[in-house]
């Protein structure tokens, strides 16, 4: 089926009722804007026959580098529309990744907006003729109303190429990501109803389209009914004031968004009284963070958790909100508070496997190993990059997921890292995360990384950053004390340097790579 049809079909149902609002058009004091699920099925059609005219069509790449807005949502269904492969792109890249990403995709079309004009212009493959400014009236717009009318999207095959999605290259380039028009489609009409008119309430999308977290929330909505709110970039104190103004009843946060809010000026419960869900994920959540969420919000904001890769199209595992509700006996309290650090468990479409990493034999419960997934929304694999293709996914579909974890005799998903981060002290492994937990449970502590640094005498060391609460008085030597108390010594931190902010992609993942060199440099 071809994503447009996700919009095809409820505009069909509910083509009167508002479907997004666009708040990026309240800077400077103006108003947000309301777009009806008609109005945007009209501008997708006459989009996806301004692509006919410029040659677009059925497997061609058309890419897209811009904040979220109505014209972006335009972009992604029009070039759906016509049967293309949809590049979502990381607006923040720098030149060198815009360069990659421009390149590497093969794109014919690029819609992008005036902000990033210089940036696209030098660093554009000279074949890419086609660029269109979502902002820009004289450009994008004018072009689109001009074209004729595609009203129907155009019959795909469900194993076609859907979308390109790079992943965050927390190790190296991104790498572009297939995943096929049944995967994308599949996981979206499994998960929601279509729209029947009624009200579904309002979902909050900060989290940017060109991730699979931002992208599957606005389809999951807009599919449902669920209106969808739009904001261009997330900032906590106006992710809080949008929530309140605009009647939010859902968001999804990645756990440094939701970290953020809980410290934000003007965090308040009258502001999330109509909010009834907040799903996080896309990045490890420290357990003192989304222990703090439950305290401080209020009671009718639930809470679930959210794990997946862009791998598997989003989420494979779910922390569902009762998991949440630390509520009953004793027992059952300290049984749910634990659960807290895991990642829920799998979803009806997904099987989970922990195998040994060297035997690749399946381990028992309780015992870490790698995290491997098979679902039929598995990615097709990389783009131009088949050996990496072979070691993510093996023949018997099984996707390697580069995740450490175990199973619990619940067949709760516990995650341990990343099998790269793990490091290795005197022959001794010593788990990042576990590090990682011990330090935020410091109530000083907002963020907290951890790495191997080289030792000649151990192999490598271990070191810790940290972001400390403001005007706190903590000190590094502070938490080295805290660690010293509740790890083994082989796993304690040689020393804590404290920093303003932590290295993270912009979706809050940890670049514990550019750490390691300026903590090499400062404990030499």
């Amino acid at each position: 089926m071809n994503l447009g049809m996700l919009l095809f079909m409820p505009a069909t149902i509910a083509g009167e009722q508002v479907i997004l609002i666009d708040t990026s058009t309240e800077a400077g004091g103006g108003t947000a804007r309301e777009v009806t699920y008609q109005e945007l099925l009209d501008n997708v059609s006459r989009t996806a026959g301004m692509l006919t005219m410029l040659g677009v069509g059925v497997g061609d790449r058309v890419g897209i580098f811009a904040t979220n807005s109505v014209e972006c949502v335009e972009a992604i269904f029009g070039g759906a529309f016509v049967g293309a492969t949809v590049v979502p792109m990381n607006f923040r890249a720098g030149a060198e990744e815009t360069a990659h990403l421009l390149s590497d995709s093969g794109i014919s079309v690029l819609f992008t907006e005036s902000r990033y004009s210089d940036l696209i212009s030098d660093n554009k493959p000279d074949d890419l003729e086609h660029i269109l400014v979502l902002d820009d009236p004289s450009s994008y717009a004018a072009a689109r109303d001009e074209a004729f009318e595609l009203p129907v999207p155009e019959d795909v095959d469900p194993d076609g190429l859907c979308s390109l999605l790079y992943t965050s290259g927390t190790t190296a380039m991104p790498k572009g990501v297939k995943l096929t028009n049944g995967a994308i489609t599949g996981y979206v009409m499994n998960t929601n109803d279509a729209a029947t008119g009624e009200d579904m309430g309002r979902m909050a999308v900060a989290a940017p389209l060109y991730h699979i977290a931002g992208l599957t929330s606005m389809l999951n909505a807009l599919y449902s009914g669920r209106v969808v709110v739009l904001l261009p970039q997330f900032e906590a104190s106006s992710w809080i004031d949008c929530v309140q103004a605009h009647a939010v009843t859902h968001a999804f946060l990645v756990p440094t968004m939701l970290a953020r809010v809980l410290e934000a000026p003007n965090f308040n419960h009258e502001a999330f009284s109509g909010l009834e869900a907040v799903t996080y994920g896309a990045a490890p959540m420290p357990p003192s963070v989304i222990r703090r969420a439950i305290d401080m919000f209020p009671p009718n904001v639930a809470f679930a958790g959210a794990y997946g890769q862009t791998e598997t199209t989003s989420t494979v595992a779910v922390l569902d909100p009762d998991d949440h509700r630390i509520e009953g006996t004793d027992e059952e309290k300290e049984r749910k508070l634990h659960r807290l650090s895991s990642v829920g468990q799998v979803l009806e479409d997904v099987q989970v496997r922990v195998v040994d990493a060297d035997s690749g034999e399946v381990v028992a419960p309780g015992v870490i190993g790698e995290v491997q997934l098979q679902t039929f929304r598995a990615m097709d694999g990389y783009w131009g990059n088949e050996e990496k293709t072979r070691v993510t996914i093996d023949d018997e579909g099984w996707v390697h997921t580069g995740d450490l974890g175990y199973l619990d005799d619940d067949d709760y998903l516990f995650l341990a890292g990343r099998t790269g981060d793990m490091i290795i002290r005197g022959g001794e492994n010593v788990l990042p995360d576990e590090v990682e937990g011990v330090l935020y449970d410091h109530p000083s502590v907002l963020e907290a990384a951890v790495v191997g640094l080289p030792s000649e005498e151990w192999g490598e060391r271990v070191a810790a950053a940290a972001v400390v609460r403001p005007g706190s008085g903590t000190s590094g030597d502070d938490l080295v004390a805290h660690a010293r108390e509740r790890l083994a010594p082989f796993k304690r931190p040689e020393f804590v340097h404290l920093m303003d902010e932590l290295p993270r992609t912009s979706t809050g993942k940890l670049l514990r790579r550019d750490l390691i060199p300026m903590l090499d440099e400062l404990g030499s």
